[in-house]
């Protein structure tokens, strides 16, 4: 119901545009400039990199240890994501995937209907995240008012986000945040809801995974000035290593479609498996089908065993360089995996190859992950291990 009704107010408000005789342009917000980062060249567009990481979803026992790094008064996620803040602050442009909304006033919750503390949004803008793609299937746990006040708490420490709205213009605004010199547009789309009914009178709350909607909103970007276009899309089988078929036949489909010669989508940001899948360059574009889960607890697969892959994850990191002529495609130039875990006695991120270097008998962790990301050939198409 809320992709048709998006798809027929998108489509009333072209023909009213087409009508005044004004260009077709997407709302959106211009991206302001990022202190710490370097600005726009005058000498003409420069590359840029881009880091996206997977699941943030704290569970009760996430929560009871940002009490504890926070001294027992408020929560302090800071510490939890000081290991990659490295890696993740000397990007030009790092997305973040945030899967649960926030509680308020020390209502906070985990397994099964989450609602994370607010200071949350404080760590990832601490660790350098500049976005966030919010639509998951826990996106209305606790309905509108947990939309509201995810989006609230990342709007205060200057996280942007993608995927869920508080209002119906703020649906139809383009995500656009800058990279170097491009601009970048980050939309975000989820499967379900876990049964959660959109809020009434609100069917644009969350982003639901429509492949008309996702193109439809993805050349309404690109005629907003986006030079690129990353989708993220929370999707795919829990604790499967292989993408499902859904995921094989949308990743086609969306990579396929062009305008003007021009690919629609420049990434696809896969997460919700809650274990690292596959990367693969498929028509030309790179898709991470599954990052897996940066911040979870302890995690438990279908069979009630206590799986150590709930914990494992990758960050992607790609380098694009700009087009030969105007107009052109933003290319990708090096494409890159980084094997992350979340070390669930320390509290922490680790950065694995990191941990290594350092003595850490991580190399069958490691090994595993890089199985599991190289699994569709990605290596054939330059795929290699970044640290």
């Amino acid at each position: 119901m809320m992709a048709r009704r998006r798809q027929v107010a998108l489509a009333l408000t072209l023909t009213a545009l087409l009508a005044a005789g004004a260009a077709c342009q997407a709302r959106h917000q211009e991206p302001p400039d990022r202190p710490g980062r370097p600005a726009p060249s005058a000498d003409g567009p420069r590359g840029f990199t881009l880091v996206a990481s997977g699941d943030v979803l704290p569970h009760n026992s996430i929560i009871d240890r940002a009490r504890y790094d926070a001294g027992g008064s408020g929560y302090d996620f800071r510490p939890m994501f000081s290991g990659v803040e490295p890696l993740v602050s000397r990007a030009d442009l790092a997305l973040c995937h945030m899967e649960t909304v926030y509680g308020a006033n020390g209502d906070y919750t985990g397994y099964p209907a989450f609602k994370s503390p607010p200071e949350v949004a404080k760590g990832l803008a601490a660790t350098g995240y500049d976005g966030c793609s919010t639509a998951s299937n826990h996106s209305l746990d606790d309905g509108a008012d947990g939309v509201r006040r995810t989006l609230d708490a990342l709007d205060r420490e200057g996280v942007r986000h993608a995927g869920t709205a508080r209002s119906e213009d703020e649906a139809r605004t383009v995500t656009m945040l800058r990279a170097g010199s491009a601009k970048v547009a980050h939309l975000a789309y989820t499967y379900d809801t876990n049964g959660y009914p959109l809020p009434q009178g609100q069917p644009w709350a969350v982003n639901l995974i429509d492949e008309g909607e996702i193109l439809a909103d993805a050349r309404a970007a690109r005629r907003a000035g986006a030079d690129v276009v990353v989708v993220s899309v929370h999707w795919g089988t829990e604790w499967q290593d292989a993408p499902d078929d859904r995921q094989l036949t949308l990743a086609r489909s969306l990579t396929a479609a062009r305008t003007n010669g021009r690919p629609d989508i420049d990434l696809i940001l896969g997460t919700h498996a809650h274990i690292p899948q596959a990367y693969e360059k498929v028509n030309g574009t790179w898709v991470i089908y599954g990052m897996g889960d940066q911040i979870a607890g302890e995690m438990y697969n279908y069979q009630g065993v206590q799986d150590p892959r709930g914990n494992q994850s990758t960050i992607g990191r790609f380098t694009f360089a700009p087009p030969a002529k105007p107009g052109g495609r933003w290319e990708v130039k090096k494409a890159e995996f980084i094997p992350q875990l979340f070390d669930i006695d320390a509290g922490r991120v680790v950065n694995i190859d990191q941990a290594i270097a350092e003595g850490a008998e991580l190399s069958g962790v490691r090994d595993r992950i890089r199985d599991v990301v190289l699994s569709r050939g990605a290596a054939k198409d330059g795929l290699t291990m970044g640290k």
